[in-house]
């Protein structure tokens, strides 16, 4: 446009910070099959749901644990909490009336195909199609099998690479058999995207009967409702947390929090998660009555990523980043009024993890000069440093107690001061 000789010009300003956007961490994806399912739930393909939404729900049938899932996230939903936000993907059931082959069938429906988008890797595809990426994933009933002790369980195998690019978490149930059992299946899987949870739960059916379910499905949703109490943020751990709905675990587990020679402990110790009864009367049960889950670990190898508030809370930093740097791309030139910026901008959000104590604490962000060499400034690359610490759980808190002689010198010396004062 041609400047007027008289009149005005109005021009934006350069690169200035930008307001952060924050990803949903709680959206909870679910997949298995539904061969009862009346319609609405496309094989393979991803489905957006509310929990609460009656008229999608009766489309899911009764006699699945997908439906069985939702009904368990419900039940932990927390105070001014409605729904949880899902993605659901149905898989093909089987028609064997073998049960094992029919198991291994739909364990392998799951599993799917990269190529093709089925299975577990249509979550990959639900951003696209439904607008909801799931950050917390579950295929209730079908991880706990293991072909041998030393096999990992399919779906428990295949899963990593798509968290990995989700940037999400899944929850897994364990054999739920014997603690041997659980240990063994837990040294057969390693990544920081998956967390264990040992044994299944009782409930009550439809016709008023005990049945076993998965309890994957329970820690879900207490994943939502721990996110919901602090406002979306996902740095808090789900652990010391009531399981809500349910009559009992599948088997009792001994937990003591004072002995680690009990089998709760042990598991725990293998970076495996508990659902534990409370025993009112006893001073080292993890709570006066109820069922309690425990579990603080992911079954990553690395020590300063092993708890999953870490990782997820790391998760919903880099997803904020992600969503809100991408507006400087192209729009920007590299000058050093944008570097301010985007300084600015990732700071902004360290500060606000600070105060809000999801973070310890942040060294500012840097621009290394060993990192951006003229050649790569030349071409319009940047390498930002930034450093963060998240707050550990607390787990653990090892009290010493001692005696205190000076008690009784300051007692005869106060006995003596009141004798004199009586002389």
């Amino acid at each position: 446009m041609t400047e007027p000789t008289f009149g005005i010009t109005i021009e934006r300003t350069a690169a200035e910070s930008m307001p952060l956007t924050h990803a949903d961490m709680s959206v909870i994806g679910l997949i298995g099959p539904m061969a009862d399912a009346a319609g609405g739930f496309p094989i393979n393909e991803p489905v957006a749901v509310n929990s609460n939404d009656l008229t999608m729900l009766a489309t899911m049938g009764t006699n699945n644990l997908v439906v069985d899932a939702v009904n368990a996230i419900n039940d932990q939903l927390g105070e001014f909490q409605r729904s949880a936000r899902l993605v659901i993907v149905r898989t093909p059931a089987s028609s064997s009336g073998v049960a094992a082959t029919a198991r291994d069938e739909n364990i392998a429906s799951i599993v799917g195909n990269s190529t093709t988008g089925t299975g577990i890797h249509a979550f990959k595809r639900a951003g696209s199609l439904v607008n909801r990426v799931p950050r917390l994933i579950g295929a209730p009933g079908f991880t706990a099998h293991q072909a041998t002790g030393s096999t990992a369980n399919p779906v428990a195998a295949a899963l990593p690479a798509v968290l990995d690019q989700l940037l999400a978490h899944a929850v897994l149930d364990t054999p739920g058999t014997t603690k041997q059992a659980t240990l063994d299946y837990l040294e057969t899987l390693s990544s920081d995207r998956i967390i264990a949870v040992e044994p299944g739960v009782k409930v009550i059916d439809g016709s008023g009967a005990t049945v076993t379910r998965p309890a994957s499905g329970r820690i879900l949703g207490i994943a939502a409702r721990r996110d919901h109490e602090k406002g979306g943020r996902p740095f808090h751990s789900w652990a010391n947390q009531p399981v809500r709905g349910i009559v009992g675990p599948a088997r009792p587990i001994e937990f003591s929090l004072t002995d680690g020679a009990v089998e709760a402990q042990e598991i725990l110790a293998a970076q495996g998660g508990v659902i534990v009864r409370g025993e009112g009367g006893v001073a080292d049960s993890i709570a006066r009555g109820g069922f309690v889950y425990i579990g603080t670990d992911n079954l990553g190898t690395d020590a300063n990523w092993r708890f999953y508030n870490v990782t997820r809370g790391r998760d919903y930093i880099h997803l904020a980043y992600l969503a809100t740097l991408r507006e400087y791309l192209g729009k920007y030139n590299l000058t050093g009024q944008t570097l301010q910026a985007i300084a600015n901008t990732m700071n902004a959000e360290l500060r606000d993890r600070q105060a809000d104590g999801d973070i310890i604490g942040f060294r500012p962000v840097s621009f290394p000069v060993d990192q951006n060499p003229v050649e790569s400034l030349r071409l319009g690359e940047i390498t930002v440093l930034f450093r963060a610490e998240e707050a550990p759980v607390l787990r653990k808190i090892n009290i010493l107690s001692g005696r205190y002689a000076q008690a009784l010198t300051d007692m005869l010396g106060r006995l003596a001061t009141t004798l004199q004062a009586a002389a």
